[in-house]
């Protein structure tokens, strides 16, 4: 199987199974001398894993992680670093039922038609468990960020039909609610909400909104390696995203070029933008001003209600999807498009640094 792989310079290959004996990546490019521990990326990893509320699943994973390679004396040797997390509480019992059956929402009639062959307990390679590997990696490329003075951070922005309005941000409540909202407010009524839902036995999905800030001028390539290409690429592949756009992103046609335009203004030196619209990008490259995603994650697909289905062999039928599945799997997505963001900054720093002469020569 290929498509594994994300990046150039700093490169990720994640793999491994939901049921498998464990789950990983194997970052290639981080440069040595980085301090990396795995409490470090055990951090990251404790935001996505489950068990976390009653709006998440109740599979009960540590999802400790393991340092095999790339790291001596508690910092990067510029070799690959390989991560393991060991799954250790898979009930692939409760997927006898679908071997034969292909779920609604899933990958697994493509899968079974592209490779003659699928692993069905938990989805095997198409779990969302497969985001342990780029949470992690993320977590290695966040150090790397906060070393240049780099932020990235993502969050909650709407639940279904609540939305958190921008006025009306308080990233201080982001820790202090299982939904990941800047307001405790909205988080509130969103959990009543899906509540609801899980007593009638369905799912909701919503928007996560991802920021980074004192990014440089000049990240990305103005043709095929966009910068907002790329991350698009990079929060796209995440499984239950079927949607991204960059700044005012689809409410820009709406507008028109004078009220979308971003004026430039000069003080004391220093070029700004007067407003935003743009999020962070232009013609592919960033320009300075706060980098601005936001990604819509589709409802989750493992509901326990019946649904109408067909088997292997053709036939009608319907299915009852037993096991333990999130309401809603925004609250856990949000490292995940945090992680993806970071690694997709990181691979472009590297290669940034070939974009001119003077850049050579100050290295060499």
């Amino acid at each position: 199987m290929s498509g594994s792989s994300f990046g150039k310079l700093f490169r990720i290959t994640t793999w491994g199974e939901s049921h498998g004996p464990g789950i990983g990546v194997v970052i290639d490019g981080c440069p040595a001398g980085l301090a990396l521990s795995e409490a470090h990326i055990q951090k990251f990893l404790d935001r996505r894993k489950p068990g976390q509320s009653k709006y998440t699943t109740k599979r009960n994973e540590a999802d400790s992680v393991e340092i095999l390679s790339g790291v001596f004396e508690g910092k990067t040797t510029g070799t690959p670093i390989s991560l393991l997390v060991r799954n250790q509480d898979q009930r692939s019992r409760d997927y006898g039922n679908i071997a034969e059956l292909f779920r609604p929402g899933h990958a697994d009639y493509p899968f079974t038609e592209k490779y003659g062959i699928r692993d069905y307990r938990g989805g095997g390679r198409s779990s969302g468990r497969e985001t342990i590997g780029r949470v992690a990696a993320g977590a290695v490329a966040s150090l790397i960020l906060n070393e240049l003075g780099i932020s990235v951070r993502a969050y909650t922005k709407s639940i279904g039909p609540f939305t958190v309005s921008q006025e009306d941000y308080r990233f201080s409540e982001i820790e202090e609610n299982s939904l990941y909202m800047p307001s405790n407010a909205v988080a509130e009524q969103a959990g009543e909400y899906i509540s609801s839902l899980m007593a009638e036995r369905d799912s909701c999905g919503g928007i996560i909104e991802c920021i980074a800030d004192h990014l440089p001028v000049g990240l990305g390539e103005p043709v095929f390696d966009k910068l907002d290409a790329l991350l698009a690429q990079a929060v796209m592949s995440v499984g239950a995203v079927k949607g991204v756009e960059i700044g005012d992103g689809f409410q820009a046609p709406l507008s028109t070029g004078s009220k979308n335009n971003d004026p430039f203004r000069a003080e004391n030196g220093r070029i700004y933008k007067e407003s935003n619209h743009a999020g962070g990008t232009l013609g592919g490259m960033s320009d300075g001003s706060r980098l601005v995603l936001r990604a819509a994650v589709k409802p989750t697909s493992s509901i326990a209600r019946t649904q109408h289905t067909v088997n292997t062999s053709g036939e009608n039928t319907d299915i009852t999807v037993l096991g333990r599945h999130d309401p809603v799997i925004v609250p856990r997505a949000v490292v995940v498009v945090e992680s993806m963001t970071a690694v997709t900054l990181v691979d472009l720093l590297l290669q940034n640094m070939t974009a001119r002469m003077e850049y050579l020569k100050k290295i060499y």
